[in-house]
């Protein structure tokens, strides 16, 4: 006899495994990797099982066992590119663009990015926590298990590393895995007012290796374009990176071509985000290092952008496709995943499949953590959402209002 610490029956399962050979061995198939009237075992916060459970082992004996109730199962949702903490609002500079304000004009009077930089400056660390939990919240009610958090409304040293310990704190406090970016290199600011190879350095030489020393960094990050940090830039913040064995991931081709896909591949990059003009080079560049192309339909929704980015290109070269909020003040106060589930379909044409595959397997593979999450197969963490839904595609469809009905971290109930 085995004894697993809970059994979850009477569930439909859409694994999302990229294994065809594991569909064939859990009785998957279909473009959800589907196992209808299935079971899943969870043995010490992993899976130890899943399959129909016709086929459930009468060796197996369950702690706590649950009945599902004809519910769908999916891997935990994950969002792979946030800003979740940060101080102050932006809807000031919402309605002002709406009443015919320039960036320009919002720029000179003080908005845009450094606004919410010095109110970020200005906020403790428990003050910062506390205007993160509802964002927080609103992601973990639509079944999240994973989060990245990027810091980048410091600029400093000493604001950087609050962003980064509340970002710790979250993953420490609540049932959720969080993985930090550093995104230093997010703006200049404006004690470097047109010194911006000077706070590359400031960067390079003291802020990212303070704080990676300290253990707070699991990636890092550059905005790269015409308005933020040049290829050369974006480059010497790679190479530091480099030197201190983290990974990195990169804001490429959201305004304009900078070359900046092609170099976030040349450095084994995580992913490139944002793409809109994403060009032919990037892609044959992403395509040869399996670099993850993470698409933000929220931003490009709420500044009203019209050029697409390359999707079939990306589909053609088999360019792994995610999705995630890029929630943050300015460009995408956006808190649902499912939301962005729908936003990817109706403006960027994904398919439902793609779009849920967007926000699991491909999303945890833009964190390097896909041998622990984003699928269900035996002795992945046990990371999975339950919905009261017809089939996958309904994640998708529907616009507002839903909500797991139960979600499971580490195979505990939260």
């Amino acid at each position: 006899m085995e004894i697993v610490d809970s059994l979850w029956l009477n569930v439909h399962l859409a694994t999302l495994c990229a294994d065809e050979g594991a569909f064939i061995k859990h009785g998957a198939s279909g473009a959800y990797g589907e196992i209808h009237d299935g079971a899943i075992a969870v043995k010490g916060g992993k899976i130890a099982w899943l399959g129909a459970q016709a086929d459930l082992p009468n060796t197996f004996h369950a702690k706590k066992s649950h009945d599902g109730k004809g519910a769908w199962l999916t891997p935990g949702l994950i969002d792979c590119h946030t800003h979740l903490v940060y101080a102050g609002n932006r809807s000031d500079e919402f309605e002002a663009r709406l009443n015919g304000a320039s960036y320009e004009d919002i720029a000179r009077k003080g908005g845009g990015i450094l606004s919410t930089v010095r109110a970020t400056r200005a906020a403790s660390e428990d003050a910062l926590l506390e205007a993160s939990l509802p964002r927080l919240n609103d992601l973990m009610r639509e079944g999240l298990t994973t989060l990245e958090i990027k810091s980048g409304y410091g600029l400093d040293l000493e604001t950087e590393r609050r962003i980064l310990r509340v970002a710790r704190r979250i993953g420490k406090e609540f049932p959720i895995r969080v993985k930090t970016t550093f995104l230093g290199a997010h703006a200049v600011p404006p004690e470097y007012a047109g010194r911006a190879d000077d706070y590359i350095d400031l960067l390079c030489q003291q802020i990212l290796p303070a704080l990676a020393d300290e253990g707070l960094v699991d990636a890092v990050d550059a905005f790269c374009e015409n308005i933020g940090f040049s290829l050369a830039q974006t480059e010497r913040i790679f190479n530091a990176a480099h030197r201190l064995g983290l990974p990195v991931k990169l804001h490429a081709e959201q305004l304009s071509d900078q070359n900046g896909a092609a170099l976030t591949a040349a450095f084994n990059g995580l992913s490139a985000d944002h793409l809109e003009y994403l060009s032919e080079q990037g892609i044959a560049a992403m395509a040869a290092n399996q670099t993850v192309a993470v698409l933000l339909p929220g931003a490009y929704y709420f500044l009203r952008e019209t050029k697409l980015p390359p999707i079939a290109a990306l589909r053609a070269a088999g360019i792994p496709i995610a999705i995630a909020t890029d929630c943050n003040p300015g460009t995408s106060p956006l808190t649902s995943i499912l939301l962005s589930m729908n936003m990817a379909c109706t403006m960027f044409r994904l398919t439902p499949q793609e779009a849920l595959q967007g926000v699991t397997r491909n999303a945890a593979r833009a964190l390097g953590i896909a041998n622990e999450t984003g699928t269900l197969a035996i002795g992945m963490a046990a990371d999975f959402a339950l919905w009261n839904i017809s089939r996958p595609a309904d994640l998708a469809y529907k616009i507002g209002g839903q909500q797991a009905l139960r979600t499971v971290f580490g195979g505990e109930i939260r």
